[in-house]
């Protein structure tokens, strides 16, 4: 009976050393999800430089807003890479997930785009514009709006303004609330839309040459490294974080977006 509870015993112990190990190894990948552009381009660009420190880092692509903060919830992911600090604040009230901001990497300025007209002056009576409808880039899009003097927003609606805090609409615009991604596809259907950086340069977009209103430099939209709260030290996100504030990425910004379709913030 001793013989085979040492047996046991040994045999226990292998387990826990192998599963030690695996999680050891495990603690080296960092699994990120993103955006395709330019998140994902500027995480593919640093996996190199994680694997110098000892880390890989597994891109995972997501297309929609949703999907990628209830896979970091969920703890499917180690961190995400696609959205701005008042989206998230906004996702955490609304869900009641536990997401912070690990750092801030760059800005797309909002614009307001369209392929019937060439100047806001064109804009009809009547004339349909899409925005964004989650409630922080639905904000964005109409404090977009507001500062071209098209529209005007009670005071008191803040970064999360709806058409119903609009106070002052002279030339009667209707607005369509669409959902970030489909906005480049329904834009020609419409008069104009306020689309996100992240889904304009996809789809050829520049919101410097082809913006008719173009968000300014002073935007509080920071696009950030999302992770679940407590993880924001850990050694594999310092990493992940210390990799995408460096000059090789800053390089890469300015060359890739030479008209400011993208701004690093460090």
């Amino acid at each position: 009976m001793k013989k085979i509870i040492s047996v046991l015993t040994t045999i226990v112990l292998a387990a826990g050393l192998l599963a030690s190990c695996s999680k050891k190894k495990d603690s080296n990948v960092i699994k990120v999800g993103a955006t395709p552009q330019p998140h994902a381009e500027m995480l593919n660009l640093i996996k190199d430089d994680l694997a110098a420190k000892g880390f890989k880092l597994e891109v995972i692509e997501f297309t929609d807003y949703v999907t990628p903060n209830e896979a970091l919830e969920n703890k499917e992911i180690d961190a995400n890479f696609f959205q701005h600090l008042p989206y998230m604040d906004s996702f955490n009230k609304e869900r009641g997930f536990h997401l912070v901001s690990a750092a801030g990497i760059h800005i797309e300025p909002i614009a307001l785009y369209s392929k019937k007209i060439t100047s806001i002056n064109e804009l009809k009576d009547g004339a349909t514009i899409a925005i964004p409808n989650d409630p922080t880039n639905e904000g964005r899009a109409l404090l977009l709006l507001q500062s071209a003097g098209l529209i005007k927003l009670n005071d008191k609606a803040g970064l999360e303004a709806t058409p119903i805090d609009i106070t002052e609409n002279k030339k009667n615009l209707k607005f369509s609330e669409i959902e970030a991604a489909s906005l480049p596809r329904v834009l020609p259907d419409v008069d104009a839309a306020v689309i996100n950086g992240n889904y304009a340069i996809p789809a050829g977009l520049s919101a410097t040459k082809d913006g008719l209103i173009v968000e300014g430099s002073d935007s509080p939209y920071v696009n950030i490294i999302s992770v679940k709260e407590g993880n924001e030290n850990d050694p594999a996100i310092k990493a992940l974080s210390d990799a995408l504030r460096s000059d090789k990425v800053r390089s890469w910004i300015k060359s890739s977006f030479p008209n400011g379709e993208v701004v690093a913030v460090f």
